[in-house]
């Protein structure tokens, strides 16, 4: 069975919109290589349409910058699932729709996925956290104060321990924190 891996940039203060990070060169080679060492890509719908509506584009662009379009041809290519009540039609090559009870639909993917599933997506993540379907966390943490929100896993109701697998610094300031979810028994 797969891992479901939930990544997401942050700031300081727990800012996760997407707009407050430091990108460059080296935060797409960052986030590159973690889409490398998945098989698949899961995003709720609106994550789905923020990256539909830039990525692909820049996939074509070959005045594009070369980290950029790394991501975005790499991406392109990727298995992509989608969970939507809204949407049903989907125009982006390798894209599918995730339909029925949510935990099942998830465990059922993570089966027939063994190289592991990169999750994007506050909203999602926050409901696959509920069901303690995510396996571990990359957080980038970015050298920002945002003053602002949507914050991460905003209206978690229980503790949940990690386990710290890694840390790297990149030229930026940010921060990659690799953490794993730690077994009950532990």
């Amino acid at each position: 069975m797969g891992l479901l891996t939930f990544g997401i940039n942050i700031t300081l203060d727990g800012c996760i919109d997407h707009r407050e990070g430091l990108a460059d060169d080296e935060l797409h080679r960052y986030w590159t290589a973690l889409m490398d060492g998945g098989a698949a890509m899961l995003w709720g719908r609106v994550t789905y349409e923020m990256m539909e509506s830039a990525w692909p584009a820049v996939a074509r662009d070959t005045q594009a910058p070369a980290a950029m379009r790394e991501w975005a041809v790499k991406l392109d290519a990727k298995p992509k699932y989608v969970v939507s009540t809204s949407r049903r039609d989907y125009s982006w090559s390798n894209t599918h729709l995730v339909e029925g009870d949510l935990r099942e639909a998830v465990t059922k993917i993570k089966e027939r996925t063994p190289g592991g599933i990169l999750l994007g997506g506050h909203k999602l993540a926050g409901a696959l956290e509920a069901l303690d379907l995510i396996d571990e966390y990359r957080f980038l943490v970015h050298p920002v104060m945002a003053g602002h929100g949507p914050t991460l896993f905003e209206g978690v109701t229980r503790s949940k321990r990690l386990e710290l697998l890694s840390t790297e610094r990149l030229a930026s300031g940010a921060i990659s924190q690799h953490y794993r979810r730690k077994s009950e028994k532990a």
